[in-house]
């Protein structure tokens, strides 16, 4: 659910921090959500609110990456690892994964469907005497915010044009999202 930023108190009477929370979507399946969550103990997250990204700019993106592929002569995932190293976002930059610096490695890396990863140019020698290059992670695109998504989409859809793929201008691009916003 989205709302204002809560007011937040400390009671000295109860000794408890309270929460006071405008929610802006639906008051009726809030206070279902209440209503069932009444006498038991729970846990908030609080976050940044952002629009997520849309099914159909989703849709779009591996269409996109499907024809990326084909005339790359490269697997989908392939494709679609080289496309978030180039316009992804990295979740932590102080998190990183040590993986062998082999050729072999770094392959499995670029096809990897789970697990999304980009190397830095720190290569760190281990305990066991092999070196191991250092990776960043990258939030996979399912779990991008609609800003994340655009900016993986108008990167893809750069690398199709520089490759003669047809795709949609900028302006039904951004009706496409526009529309999917509307539907919320």
């Amino acid at each position: 659910m989205r709302g204002e930023q809560p007011k937040i108190y400390y009671n000295p009477t109860d000794r408890h921090i309270h929460l006071d929370l405008v929610v802006l979507d639906d008051a009726r399946e809030a206070e279902r959500t209440v209503l069932a969550l009444e006498d038991k103990q729970v846990t908030v997250d609080l976050k940044k609110w952002s629009e997520k990204r849309t099914l159909s700019a989703n849709a779009y993106y591996w269409v996109l990456v499907n024809k990326l592929a084909k005339t790359m002569s490269a697997s989908k995932s392939r494709m679609h690892n080289i496309l978030l190293r180039r316009y992804g976002v990295v979740i932590a930059s102080d998190q990183y994964a040590m993986v062998p610096e082999t050729e072999e490695a770094f392959e499995e890396t670029l096809e990897s469907e789970t697990l999304h990863l980009k190397p830095t140019s720190s290569v760190v020698t281990g305990k066991n005497g092999r070196d191991y290059r250092l990776y960043m992670f990258l939030l996979g695109s399912s779990q991008m915010d609609a800003d994340e998504m655009g900016t993986l989409i108008d990167g893809t859809v750069d690398e199709c044009k520089q490759v003669g793929i047809e795709t949609m201008t900028p302006r039904e691009i951004e009706e496409l999202i526009e529309r999917e916003k509307e539907r919320r």
